[in-house]
């Protein structure tokens, strides 16, 4: 890249199966800009229609922060007025909506600060690790923001009406323990093991047959919504899938032969 050229604000690999999305502004904690929210929904769709994507990764370049917030200092461009503000919501909202509805695995690889914005991205994975020295909030009591009901429901679906009523009440910051305690995160490591933890995980998920983890992860999308609106005949349609595929076929034959299948997602 020529040195003139400006930083990729949003950085991906693809590597064994395994689709990584990495938040790229570590001078400003990986602060969200619209650019950010805009062009990290397109490249999540993409990974989701990609079949050879297996499982896709969030993290934030760096060691300080996932993602600390919004890019503040980006607000007197794209927050400057009601038509900027409405642009700017709709794409964290079309973001979050693209997460939800991704049929592949998502982790959050959380190193240091995940805050507002941040930990909004990160409740929508499907499983989240962090280190020992990050820390967690939603600071939009101390800045007069309101937040929106999507987003409180999706963290007391997390943690429950009491834990996510302290978060928003008092905005002030959470540590590992504390958020693992109130099952905001999996799991919590030392820095050192974070990565060893993250790439064994990742490696169990792209082994498994990638069908039979559509079907959960289906299960669990319809799972969120009211159960009025809940499409239960996709998931036993889903269901049945694995049983007439070739991969069901294969697990059966490698657990008879006692050797590792190798599933190819169909």
């Amino acid at each position: 890249m020529p040195a003139s050229a400006a930083p990729q604000p949003i950085l991906t690999e693809f590597k064994d199966g395994i689709a990584r999305l990495i938040f790229n502004n570590p001078a400003r904690h990986n602060a969200m800009s619209l650019e950010m929210w805009t062009h990290g929904a397109e490249l999540l769709e993409a990974f989701g229609r990609d079949d050879n994507v297996r499982a896709i990764l969030l993290t934030g370049a760096g060691s300080e922060a996932f993602v600390a917030g919004a890019d503040i200092s980006k607000f007197g461009d794209e927050r400057a007025s009601r038509d900027a503000v409405e642009t700017y919501d709709r794409a964290v909202a079309r973001f979050q909506q693209v997460m939800r509805d991704l049929e592949k695995p998502t982790i959050a690889r959380i190193d240091g600060f995940c805050i507002g914005g941040g930990l909004a991205i990160a409740i929508e994975c499907d499983i989240r690790v962090c280190s020992e020295k990050s820390s967690f909030s939603v600071p939009a009591a101390k800045l007069g923001i309101g937040y929106a009901m999507d987003g409180i429901r999706r963290l007391r679906t997390l943690v429950g009406p009491a834990f996510a009523a302290e978060i928003f009440y008092t905005a002030r910051r959470f540590s590992a323990q504390e958020a693992v305690m109130m099952g905001l995160v999996n799991r919590v490591l030392p820095e050192t093991e974070l990565d060893k933890h993250v790439e064994d995980l990742l490696s169990r998920i792209s082994e498994n047959a990638p069908l039979a983890i559509q079907t959960a992860k289906r299960a669990l999308i319809e799972l969120e919504k009211p159960e009025d609106g809940q499409d239960a005949a996709s998931c036993e349609a889903l269901v049945l899938r694995c049983m007439e595929s070739e991969d069901y076929v294969e697990g059966r034959t490698a657990f008879m032969e006692k050797r590792k299948p190798v599933f190819r997602g169909r």
